[in-house]
């Protein structure tokens, strides 16, 4: 069995899902990206007088991802020190890497968790980065 964990303080889910879920000493994080509590806002999102996504903050988008992940971790009993894997989606590589790569060391030591990144097309809303983590929960 498992336990649902829901963090009333992070953004909402943007579909049928928790926010994560722990099974025994794992816990198991959805899909997790960089909106705004309370507002969905996307830091750094820039839009055209129709409403058309023109620009973005990789780096301010990555902040909040990172204080979102802060979150749902707290409400979970964890810290980032629990993190054993993280794989990152960024919708632009080329363009992106390099500033995400640098946010992330400030968040992460070298001894953090496990780490795989890929390019995807698109994610469900306009955000450029997203995670997906499992931390381990086991107390020494």
């Amino acid at each position: 069995m498992s336990d649902r964990i829901d963090a009333g303080s992070a953004p909402q889910p943007v579909g049928a899902y928790p926010h994560a879920r722990r099974v025994g000493s794992l816990l198991f994080l959805s899909g997790l990206g960089p909106r705004v509590p309370g507002s969905n806002e996307v830091p750094g999102n820039v839009y055209d007088a129709d409403g058309r996504l023109v620009d973005y903050d990789i780096e301010r988008q990555t902040r909040q991802l990172v204080a979102n992940l802060d979150t749902v971790l707290a409400a979970s009993g964890a810290t980032r020190n629990d993190l054993v894997d993280i794989t990152v989606f960024l919708t632009d590589m080329v363009r992106d890497f390099k500033r995400f790569n640098a946010i992330y060391a400030e968040c992460f030591s070298e001894a953090g968790p496990c780490r795989t990144t890929v390019e995807v097309n698109a994610l469900p809303t306009p955000i450029a980065v997203e995670f997906k983590c499992i931390a381990s929960l086991e107390r020494d």
